[in-house]
């Protein structure tokens, strides 16, 4: 099966500046969470991979395509969704998302068809006649959403699409998100807040200062046999134990979090029989996103 987008030793430079740093990627279809810090490369990358920069070493393809020698074949099969304000606020938004959908080679008649059904589909039905000048943050993102999936992508890279809105807004863009896997449209979907790619994606590429810091399915890194184990008494010894054999052990008070090891499960079992501690609870440890970004950065940090 074709990946989605493959990157080798991708790298871009403005300068002295290093946005993109070897990036190494092999990402299937589906909806994908590029996450990072502000600064970290996610737009440099999107924008690499619509062919919009070209990169200083290295390569990319995005749906089997070549960026660099297809890019007309790239371009038609994918939409873009802009961070920031670009829209005409003198058009109305069925004009502009009709003139998105004709710059796409559909025909006017039909332009002005699918306009109206991708404006109904985002929630604009009613709207679709009023001037973009009069829309507040959450309708205009809307219809820049609109107007990258109103020619029928194969795939959206939709960058940093929740920005500005408020809770409701917000609500609403992650639920259009998560919606687009249902007309066969895979997603790459940028944020800087995690909760929202926890909430809507399959798989997550992490970048940091350029550089991958991960790239893997949300659930192998939600659960990665961590376990929380909380004990009664001191658990100085039971931790020395547990590192002595090879776990990785935090400790928070009476709480364990414990990692590493052949099965983590039965290490503590064991580690519980040598050194006579209570067991109050044990239990699976789910990672959020962000614990995972945090601690992949401070291990990157100190290689």
């Amino acid at each position: 099966m074709t990946d989605l987008i493959r990157t080798s030793d991708l790298t871009h430079r403005y300068g002295d500046v290093v946005a993109l740093d070897r990036l190494d990627l092999s990402i299937p279809a589906g909806t994908i969470g590029l996450v990072g810090a502000n600064g970290a490369g996610k737009t440099t990358l999107i924008r690499v991979l619509m062919g919009m920069l070209t990169p200083t070493t290295g390569a990319a393809s995005v749906l089997g395509h070549d960026v660099a020698s297809h890019l007309v074949e790239v371009r038609s099969r994918v939409g873009y969704m802009p961070e920031g304000a670009c829209l005409p606020a003198a058009q109305t938004a069925a004009d502009f998302v009709a003139f998105a959908a004709e710059l796409a080679g559909i025909p006017a008649g039909d332009a002005r068809k699918r306009s109206s059904e991708i404006l109904y589909l985002v929630g604009l039905h009613e709207e679709r006649f009023r001037y973009l000048g009069d829309f507040s943050t959450g309708m205009l993102q809307r219809v820049k959403l609109a107007q990258s999936i109103v020619h029928d992508p194969e795939l959206a890279f939709l960058d940093e699409p929740a920005s500005g809105l408020d809770p409701e807004g917000r609500e609403q863009m992650l639920h259009l998100i998560t919606r687009l896997k249902d007309f066969g449209i895979s997603v790459v979907f940028s944020s800087h807040i995690l909760e929202d790619i926890e909430r809507t994606c399959e798989w997550v590429v992490m970048l940091d200062g350029g550089r991958l810091v991960r790239s893997a399915p949300i659930g192998s890194i939600g659960h990665e046999d961590a376990l929380t184990v909380e004990i009664t008494g001191d658990p100085a010894g039971l931790a020395a134990w547990l590192t002595g054999h090879g776990a990785q052990v935090e400790t928070a008070g009476s709480v364990l979090h414990v990692t590493g090891g052949d099965d983590p499960f039965i290490l503590v079992r064991d580690g519980l029989a040598q050194t006579g501690v209570g067991l109050r609870r044990m239990g699976q440890r789910a990672r959020t996103l962000e614990e995972a970004f945090i601690e992949d950065a401070k291990r990157r940090g100190e290689a």
